[in-house]
């Protein structure tokens, strides 16, 4: 590109971010507007169920070119003001978010604090909504509320917001791996699949390479797989277990990062962190084991199918009872 015309280019570029995003907030406007009016009519019983049919037909004959009228969606603006019309402060978040991005929160989400969840993640991460559609299929919510990150003493001091940036649990459902498989099964499909991968972990994350060679003394080593986090200015190392976790992995880990930290990491990057990705972990070892690890380390694990909803949901409402009753 002519760097003579790159910042004409980005300047239309912007304006037409702009543009859609305005857009996009007073069709947001719209929906609620019309939501309101509607609820408000129903609740002085000026409007029966049968009206809300009568106006989409009405809307249909006169007004052709207006699209997304039909009885179920404006009986979906009518829910979407009677879900936020108590919670002013996400007025301004609301409008930022698609309305197909909105329908599928308020809709799927059974409570305020899922909704809020989605919300935020959808205005972090920029969601399409087949994306959110999967984080939602595959519960973060409730992995995220439930789970426990198990970190080493040197992350848990971090001063970088670590524990929002890593789960305690990942899921892999679109690998499709059989079983049994290997952990080069699981490398394999995690690369061929990098951009579900990288959904699952998290947008700031980019891929630099699998395989990573490591040159220490005359030995060559081989990182499964290596990242950069835009957010935290560092290289992420995942090693990847196809069982059960064991003490003697973090050995090899913490070796990788040392070594990356030597001879890979820029002056300007912070000290690299490591991720043990494996099939299943018993939380006590784990934390022992990390106990007095040195190294900015973690340890989570991965499943290959969707979890069970109900099942986190259970678990996470005996979790705030028990919060409530301390």
């Amino acid at each position: 590109m002519d760097k003579r015309f790159s910042e004409i280019i980005q300047l239309i570029k912007q304006s037409r971010t702009n543009a859609i995003r305005a857009v996009n907030a007073e069709l947001i406007n719209l929906y609620w507007n019309i939501g309101e009016y509607i609820s408000r009519k129903i609740a002085i019983s000026e409007w029966g169920d049968s009206v809300v049919a009568e106006l989409a037909k009405y809307i249909l004959l006169h007004e052709p070119d207006l699209k997304g009228f039909s009885d179920k969606n404006i009986w979906r603006m009518r829910q979407f003001y009677e879900t936020y019309k108590d919670m002013p402060k996400l007025s301004t978040l609301l409008r930022e978010i698609s309305w197909s991005n909105n329908l599928a929160i308020f809709s799927r989400c059974k409570t305020a604090e899922e909704r809020v969840f989605y919300l935020n993640l959808c205005q972090q991460e920029n969601y399409s909504f087949r994306e959110l559609e999967r984080q939602i299929s595959a519960s973060l919510f409730e992995r995220t509320m439930i789970g426990h990150s198990t970190l080493s003493t040197v992350l848990r001091e971090s001063q970088h917001s670590i524990p929002p940036t890593f789960k305690d649990s990942y899921v892999f459902e679109f690998l499709n791996l059989p079983e049994p498989y290997t952990e080069s099964d699981l490398q394999r499909g995690l690369v061929r699949q990098m951009k579900n991968f990288i959904l699952e972990l998290g947008k700031d994350f980019l891929f630099i390479g699998e395989e990573f060679k490591l040159q220490v003394g005359n030995s060559d080593f081989f990182i499964d797989l290596l990242f950069y986090h835009r957010g935290l200015q560092c290289l992420v190392a995942f090693e990847l277990k196809a069982d059960k976790f064991k003490p003697d992995h973090l050995g090899q880990l913490n070796f990788y990062l040392e070594a990356l930290d030597r001879d890979v990491k820029k002056q300007n990057e912070n000290p690299s962190i490591g991720i043990l990705l494996c099939k299943d972990k018993d939380s006590e070892v784990v934390e022992y084991s990390l106990s007095r690890s040195l190294s900015p380390t973690m340890v989570a694990a991965y499943k290959t199918q969707l979890p069970d909803k109900k099942l986190l949901q259970q678990k996470l409402h005996e979790l705030f009872e028990q919060e409530t009753d301390k």
